[in-house]
């Protein structure tokens, strides 16, 4: 097997690991494993990218956004929450380094702006329908 294969499939199988943890664990976040997960997968093997596409951790947390529909609030509230702390708890941290505080601070706007105006909301209900279709 291509080596640059078992690379992407070892990555892909962390970032499952660590997207399946977050989305029991409030602080950690789900949505940029599990974008690793099908990133990885899909480069490097069409049965365990079909596998994932799959599964409901894909559909509930991805599927609407990869499709190109958006999230629903509930997936924005709980992402942007998520990151509002953790950036938050490095931002308490970096009291004796005001310029990492200052790129902390770019970084969150940037990623609240992102999400509020770059990302389409959807209604909770779509995101049903969205299943159903499949």
């Amino acid at each position: 097997m291509n080596p640059k294969k078992i690379i992407f499939i070892v990555l892909g199988c962390i970032g499952l690991g660590l997207g399946a943890v977050g989305a029991v664990v409030p602080l950690l976040p789900s949505f940029p494993f599990l974008m690793l997960a099908a990133y990885c997968f899909a480069r490097s093997s069409k049965r365990l990218h079909d596998w994932f596409i799959s599964t409901k951790l894909y559909k509930n947390n991805l599927e609407s956004y990869v499709a190109g529909k958006g999230m629903t609030k509930k997936t924005k509230i709980r992402i942007l929450t998520t990151v509002t702390l953790l950036m938050g708890f490095g931002f308490i941290m970096m009291h004796e380094v005001p310029v990492g505080r200052i790129v902390l601070a770019c970084v969150w706007v940037l990623h609240l702006v992102y999400f509020v105006f770059g990302i389409k909301t959807i209604p909770a209900d779509d995101k049903a329908e969205l299943a159903e279709c499949e």
